[in-house]
C-alpha cells in the first residue's frame, strides 16, 4: 500500500522534532542546574563559585604583596642608607624607577610570563607611585595594572594602599582600597572591590621572602559569574605565610541577601582546604584552589 504524501513528510520531520524537544529539555536542565548552583535555598554560595571567589582573593593578595615588597625595598634602602634587596621577585621581573621632584614611580614588568617562588605565573605590568619623602610615617601608594594576568586570568583595575611604617603593634601595615575585574580563559567574569588591611607581623627587613608573615582583616564585595553579589568580611584575621601558597588560618564570613555562611581556613596547616558552613549548619570540606590539578 502506498504511503500518503502527508505520512511521508511526517516520517521525514519526526526525527527533527524529537531532536528539538530533546535539545530544549537538555538546555532547560542545564539552565536549572546553573540556577540551582547560585540560588540553592540551603546555600549562600556554592563550592564552585567559592573557588572562583577565593581565586580573586589570592590575586588581589599577590598584587598587594608585590607592591608592598617593592616599596619596602625602597624604604629600607633609602632610610637606612645601606643597600637592601628582597629575593621575592625572580630575575625574570624587570623593575624600572623614575624619580620626579615629588614622586617615585616604579614599573614592575613580568613580561610574557614570569613564575614567582610560590609557583604563580604572572604576565604584564604592575605600576606603583608614591611620594618621594621616604621618612614620612605614612603615605599612599597608587597602583595600576597594564595587560596583567595571574595564572592565565586577565585582571584589570587599580588600588591605593595607605602604608604605615609602624602601627600600634610596631609593625609595618598597608590598607588597600582596591577595585579589580577578572576574566578567566573560559570567558567567565567576576569583579571584586573593598578594603583589606595587611599587617606585616614577621620577616620585615630580612630580605628572605620565605619568613614573611601577614595578618589580613577587612571587608570586600564580590560579584560572581552569574551576577550574584556576596559580601565577604574577615571575622578572625587571615594568616598568610609567604612560605605557603595559601591562607593557613582565619575565618571569613560570606553573605548573600540575608543569609551568611562562614569559611574556616584551618589550624595553620599549609593546604588548599577549608570548611564551609552554610546557614543551616551544614559543613563541607572544600578545595579552594581551582587552578591546581
Amino acid at each position: 500500500m502506498k504511503k500518503s504524501l502527508k505520512q511521508m513528510n511526517f516520517a521525514r520531520i519526526a526525527p527533527m522534532l524529537i531532536g528539538m524537544v530533546l535539545l530544549t529539555v537538555v538546555s532547560c536542565s542545564k539552565e536549572d542546574e546553573d540556577t540551582t548552583e547560585a540560588f540553592s535555598s540551603s546555600e549562600v554560595i556554592s563550592s564552585t563559585e567559592l573557588k572562583f571567589s577565593d581565586e580573586t582573593e589570592m590575586i588581589s593578595e599577590e598584587v598587594t604583596t608585590i607592591a608592598e615588597d617593592v616599596y619596602a625595598a625602597d624604604e629600607i634602602t633609602l632610610t637606612s642608607k645601606s643597600d637592601y634587596s628582597s629575593d621575592y621577585l625572580p630575575d625574570c621581573v624587570t623593575i624600572t624607577t623614575v624619580v620626579t621632584d615629588t614622586t617615585r614611580e616604579k614599573t614592575i614588568d613580568f613580561g610574557e610570563g614570569c613564575e614567582l617562588p610560590n609557583g604563580n605565573v604572572l604576565t604584564g605590568i604592575i605600576k606603583i607611585s608614591y611620594a618621594k619623602d621616604m621618612e614620612a610615617a605614612s603615605k599612599t601608594i597608587d597602583l595600576t595594572l597594564e595587560n596583567f594576568s595571574f595564572n592565565g586570568v586577565a585582571i584589570e583595575g587599580s588600588a591605593d594602599i595607605l602604608r604605615v611604617r609602624s602601627n600600634e603593634n610596631g609593625n609595618p601595615q598597608g590598607t588597600s582600597n582596591a577595585s579589580f575585574a577578572a576574566t578567566w580563559p573560559e570567558g567567565d567574569t567576576a569583579s571584586f572591590e573593598g578594603t583589606r588591611t595587611r599587617e606585616w607581623i614577621e620577616g620585615f627587613g630580612s630580605g628572605f621572602w620565605g619568613d614573611n608573615v601577614f595578618l589580613i582583616t577587612g571587608k570586600r564585595t564580590y560579584t560572581g559569574r552569574l551576577g550574584n553579589v556576596y559580601v565577604k568580611e574577615v571575622i578572625e584575621p587571615l594568616r598568610r605565610e609567604m612560605a605557603c601558597r595559601f591562607i593557613v588560618s582565619g575565618v571569613l564570613e560570606i553573605s548573600r541577601n540575608d543569609d551568611t555562611a562562614s569559611l574556616d581556613f584551618g589550624d595553620g596547616s599549609c593546604d588548599a582546604k577549608g570548611i564551609l558552613t552554610q546557614p543551616d549548619g551544614t559543613e563541607q570540606e572544600v578545595f579552594l584552589r581551582r587552578f591546581l590539578k
